[in-house]
């Protein structure tokens, strides 16, 4: 079994990124007890944070629990300590996207809102649907309007965001 170094800087870059109250989990469990998500699957929100304050950045970034987290805010609501869990997944998801590691459903996703200001496409079903019900074929959405979809591709490729997601994070 490697044993692997934790880095004392990485809990301050996990504070920075938006994950402030890390140090804050005592690790009574409450958190891992509420989620919905792991009761399906091995997700353990609470080793997540821990990991995170050691500063095991090599066991956190890596890790496809990340990805496991819903942000349904169930443990952060339930929280005794007002951590704000869901912050720090964000944070840590952020942190794990610039060192190239994304999961490949949520590069998925923005993928499709890169391309067409959606998080879901239009298909041709929901159109017959939309008319059947009298309404327009095309919501009056970024679907309906070119420039405002030429505008979500401009901000998209301003901040890097296109090429963040075409890489997967990876430079």
């Amino acid at each position: 079994m490697e044993v692997k170094e934790p880095n004392p800087e990485f809990t301050r870059k996990v504070i920075d990124a938006g994950g402030k109250t890390v140090n804050l989990c005592f690790q009574c469990g409450t958190c891992t007890g509420s989620c919905p998500s792991g009761r399906q699957t091995a997700f353990r929100v609470r080793k997540v944070v821990r990991r995170a304050q050691l500063g095991f950045e090599e066991d956190v970034l890596p890790s496809e629990d990340l990805w496991l987290c819903t942000t349904c805010y169930t443990c952060y609501e339930r929280c005794p300590r007002g951590v704000e869990i869901v912050d720090i997944i964000m944070a840590l998801r952020n942190m794990a996207v610039r060192k190239g590691y994304m999961a490949e459903s949520h590069r998925k996703v923005a993928e499709l809102i890169s391309k067409t200001g959606h998080l879901v496409s239009l298909r041709d079903e929901d159109k017959a649907l939309r008319k059947k019900l009298g309404l327009q074929d095309v919501p009056p959405t970024v679907f309906s309007s070119a420039q405002s979809l030429e505008e979500v591709k401009k901000i998209a490729a301003l901040c890097g965001f296109d090429k963040l997601v075409a890489t997967g994070g990876k430079s």
